[in-house]
């Protein structure tokens, strides 16, 4: 039987579903604001996969690329493309792969068979809408395709979002239903849900103060998300089930900030608690559930970086790339 399940710290310890590469963000901005933010109004059409309402004609004509290298050998890629749709609307095409390196497979008593590279693959299309001045309102289709060895798995998701912009302020607020959908096939007799998840975000900076603040609620389908503690490890340390009232609002939340005193570069750093508690049993270090952005924008194009180390033996970077056709030609 071969291996069918590649662990990752969004599904680690909180026993949630499978297709858990589908919180895994295209952007390396918002990787670096803690991997998840559904309320960054910004030019960055990547952001499209955490809220399709961040979607905008503004970005009509642009093209952008990711790249991310993250645990056990584990590579991810995407590219992406948005374009207007009248004055008040716009559509965004995307496609991204989640290679997980080579495994062993093994049969029923265990013996090794071969190797094999467990993948998914998701094709998704998004369109936008500008309902009032302030108000948008965004839908994405994805078409998902999983391949482990010789199962293999399709699902459709629906992600639907809402943001309210009010610029003079810099005001935005975001509500999003992730991941509706099912299997239309399955690896085998068991089913996989996919993980859906209403979550709630707010994005502000203050006056002349040169930082944007983020906050994103999120897994709000569920209170509970209990982990365990292993301690320092020491003979005699037993392992403790956190499961309070502080642990779990924490476990909740994502906190980003970013440097917005020019449109040329950006500077962000993110905070997630769950990621950090999620490599509890792990050897986790100082730097788990922190994560640092980087970016640079040069006419028509821009490149971003993102940086994150969920435990002191795995090292994650994120690339993205950005052009403007519409400026280009």
């Amino acid at each position: 039987m071969a291996l069918m399940c590649c662990l990752s710290p969004a599904k680690a310890q909180d026993g949630s579903t499978a297709y858990s590469f589908m919180n895994i963000t295209a952007s390396s901005k918002i990787y670096g604001l803690g991997g998840i933010n559904i309320s960054l109004v910004d030019d960055d059409l990547m952001s499209a996969d955490q809220n399709p309402a961040l979607l905008g004609n503004e970005m009509s004509g642009q093209i952008g690329l990711n790249y991310m290298r993250y645990m056990g050998g584990s590579n991810f890629a995407g590219v992406r493309y948005a374009h207007s749709a009248g004055e008040r609307g716009a559509w965004s095409a995307a496609i991204n792969y989640f290679g997980y390196g080579s495994m062993k497979e093994t049969d029923a008593s265990g013996n090794i068979i071969g190797d094999f590279s467990p993948k998914d693959v998701s094709f998704g299309a998004t369109y936008s809408h500008d309902i009032t001045e302030n108000l948008r309102g965004g839908i994405s289709l994805k078409m998902l395709y999983s391949g482990y060895a010789e199962y293999t798995a399709f699902a459709l998701a629906t992600d639907l979002g809402i943001n309210y912009y009010k610029p003079e302020n810099d005001l935005s607020l975001s509500l999003t239903v992730a991941n509706l959908g099912g299997q239309l096939k399955r690896f085998h007799e068991n089913y996989n849900r996919l993980p859906i998840d209403v979550r709630l975000g707010w994005s502000q900076s203050f006056g002349n103060f040169p930082v944007r603040f983020s906050v994103t609620a999120w897994n709000l389908t569920k209170w509970h998300l209990p982990y365990v503690e292993t301690g320092s490890g020491a003979e005699g340390d037993e392992p403790v089930i956190k499961d309070s009232f502080g642990s779990n609002l924490m476990r909740h939340l994502v906190f980003g900030a970013d440097l917005i005193s020019s449109d040329r570069f950006y500077i962000g750093l993110g905070y997630n608690y769950k990621t950090r508690t999620d490599m509890s049993t792990y050897s986790r270090s100082f730097l788990s559930g922190w994560s640092l952005a980087a970016g640079l924008n040069v006419s028509s194009f821009g490149v971003g970086i993102a940086f994150a180390q969920p435990h002191s033996g795995a090292t994650t970077l994120m690339l993205n790339l950005r052009c403007s056709l519409s400026e280009l030609l």
